[in-house]
Formats: C-alpha cells, structure tokens, sequence
C-alpha cells in the first residue's frame, strides 16, 4: 500500500479558521483517524509533532506492508518493527527481500518514533476499542531498578528536582512497555557547542557584508542588519534560533533604565498580548491576542501555525514567560550587546520602513516578505556556520 504525505487545510466549523496538519494519503484515501488524533491535539502539540508522528506512521505502513504474512497480531508486528528500526532491514549480503533497505536509527530516533507510534495506539484502542500495539504490562523487579536509577540521575542534575514527585514516578516504574527498547549510550561529557567568541566581532562585521557593497562608506548599505540583529539576538541574548522570527516592530524599546539599550520581548505567538495599534469603532485599541490580532488585522496567522514545510513557518517551545502578557524577556549579556543591538535597530528600522511590509513581524526579504528561518540558514552557511555554532553558550 504505496502512501504519500501532504500538507492539509481543515475546516473544523463555519468560521472559516483552518487547521495546517499533514496528511497520508493511501490508495484508500487519508488515514482518517491520523487526521482525528492531530485535530484532538492541536490545541497543545506542535507542527513539527505532527510531521515526526506523520513519519513515524508511514515506516509503519512500509513495515506492515512489506512484512505483513509474517506475524499472527499487531503486538509480534509491532515488536519486528521496532527492531528493524534499530537494525535496519539489509542483511550481510547487502540485500533485502522486502525490499525496504532501511539502515538502523540511533536508540534515541527509534525511542522517539516507537514512544510517539505508542501513544497514538492507546488512543485508537481507547477510542476504537482495538487491541493496543504496544501496551503497558507490570514491570520486572530489573526494569524497575534500571528505570528508578535513570530517575535518580535525571533528579540530581535538575534545577528544579525539589518539585519532582515520587508518588508519580512510582506509578511510572511500576510499569513498562511491551517493546523492550535499545538502552541509549551514556553520555557522560558531551563538548557545549558554541560560536568561538574571538571569532564573533569578525562574524558580524566582515562576516555579513552584503556583496558588492563591501566598499560603501555606509555601515547600512555595506551590512546585513538583519542577520547581525538575528545573530545577536541568539548569541547575546540566549534566544533560540526559531524565536527571533516571532519579533514584531512594536516588540523593542528603549530600555527605561538605560535607553540607550534596547528592551526586546518575545511574546507568546498565539497568546501573547497584541501591540494596541489595531483599534475598534471608537478609536479604541483591541484588547486581544495575537493569533486573533494577525488574523484580523493583517489576515495571516502565526508563525508557529503554518505547516512545517511552509516558508513562513517558526517554531515555538513553552517556554517560561514572565508575565500575564505571555512574553520573555530578553537579557543581554555583556549588558553592552543590548546597546550595540539598539543602535543597528534603529539603521534597520529605517531600511524596513521603505519595504511597505503588510504585515508586523520584524525580520523581513527584500521584497517586505517575512524572513523565512530557511534563508537564514543558507546566509550562515554561506560563511561556513552551523547552525549550532551560532548558539549562545552562556
């Protein structure tokens, strides 16, 4: 049974407010009940998610089709999977009778792909009464120890292990799945990847000198302020990469304590509170949120909304806001990089004027576009920088 994935719009009522999910299509049409779970939970899982679960149904699909007159249920099919995953389908031959030839995933992939498969059969057996792929059984007394001893080494290393509960975490070690996974290999150091700060003054003034105008006597025409802003937003202010693509205009200030130094929140995509230049019949500004706001005002929707293989597409983490507003702020660090950013915002802020954007995030194309988190990967690579590298390591 050959598939494909696409990309789907859904309408779930008359608002005319869509859905992006992928879909598989068979040669019996999508996979509807793929299509239900996504709906279900696309109020608090993310796109990327949903293309890591699409993936993850797709092998099994292949796997099943390829192997399907050699188990007698799902659970011996399920458990051949798994392992296959691990191992890969070609043998010492170099050939493969089911013609998958697949190569073997690292433990960490197939405990992802096997625990994301897993829940999307709890809910097909809550909701269509089937027999679970992989369900939960009593654990041995060995899984139990192996499992409290991986807690306690997770517990001593966090933050915040004074708030980890041991009644939970009891439930959880009493009971295993009936995949016996791989374990990971421990890794005891792994080196923190990070852009070599004697490197990083070159990066930004030679590094992005927009070409043919190396020569200009003006640092804005002879510079990429856009990508310098970006880049300063991820290795002095700890953002992550995805998250300076949500910046609007209104979204940096002057710092009231030193104003020189720029204040810059980054609000929630969906929740956070939207700037109050959209006003109602009275002149009054729209007390709202930004998903309602991009949608009103401008027609779009936010980043975080739009398929994984859209160009407008940012991802979002849930992060930890700092207030009611649902906003993080920036915290510059040295606390002179916050006054440098300032002062190319305000270069960039003049060049963005004369674009005639329709819309407010602040990083844009030369054509007014929202900057896709894909071209500036391609601008890093083209000075041989990972995208790793460029990430703060404080």
């Amino acid at each position: 049974m050959e598939h494909v994935t696409v990309n789907a719009k859904v309408f779930r009522d008359n608002t005319g407010i869509e859905i992006n999910i992928p879909v598989i299509l068979t040669e019996h049409g999508p996979v509807l009940l793929l299509i239900d779970y996504f709906l279900e939970r696309a109020q608090d899982r993310s796109q990327i998610w949903m293309v890591k679960l699409t993936q993850a149904v797709g092998l099994l699909l292949d796997y099943t089709v390829a192997n399907r007159d050699c188990y007698d249920n799902p659970k011996d099919l399920f458990a051949g999977f798994a392992q296959r995953l691990s191992s890969g389908t070609v043998n010492t031959d170099g050939l493969d009778s089911s013609g998958l030839y697949w190569l073997g995933k690292n433990p960490p992939l197939v405990r992802q792909l096997i625990g994301q498969l897993s829940e999307f059969s709890d809910w097909l057996s809550d909701r269509q009464g089937t027999q679970p792929l992989n369900p939960w059984r009593k654990a041995t007394r060995w899984e139990e120890i192996l499992a409290w001893a991986a807690w306690h080494q997770k517990k001593d290393r966090a933050f915040m292990s004074h708030t980890w509960s041991y009644e939970k975490a009891s439930l959880d070690m009493s009971r295993a799945r009936n995949v016996i996974l791989k374990r990971t290999p421990i890794i005891d150091r792994d080196p923190v990847k990070f852009f070599p700060e004697e490197h990083i003054h070159s990066l930004l003034f030679k590094g992005f000198i927009v070409p043919r105008r190396q020569k200009s006597p003006r640092l804005e025409e002879r510079l990429n302020l856009r990508d310098i802003l970006i880049t300063l937003l991820m290795h002095y202010g700890g953002l992550r990469m995805s998250e300076p693509f949500h910046l609007f205009v209104q979204d940096v200030v002057p710092d009231p304590l030193n104003p020189a130094r720029a204040r810059v929140r980054i609000y929630h995509p969906n929740f956070g509170a939207a700037p109050p230049d959209w006003l109602d019949a009275k002149g009054q500004p729209k007390r709202c949120n930004r998903d309602s706001y991009l949608r009103g005002k401008y027609g779009i929707l936010p980043r975080n909304e739009y398929s994984a293989t859209d160009q407008l597409h940012a991802g979002w983490k849930n992060n930890t806001l700092d207030s009611t507003a649902y906003c993080m702020e920036v915290n510059w660090f040295p606390a002179w990089s916050g006054e440098l950013f300032m002062k190319l915002w305000m270069l960039y802020m003049a060049q963005r004027a004369h674009l005639g954007s329709q819309h407010p995030f602040a990083f844009v194309t030369l054509e007014g576009l929202p900057y896709a988190i894909e071209s500036h990967r391609v601008s890093r690579r083209l000075f041989g920088l990972s995208q790793t590298n460029t990430a703060c390591s404080l």
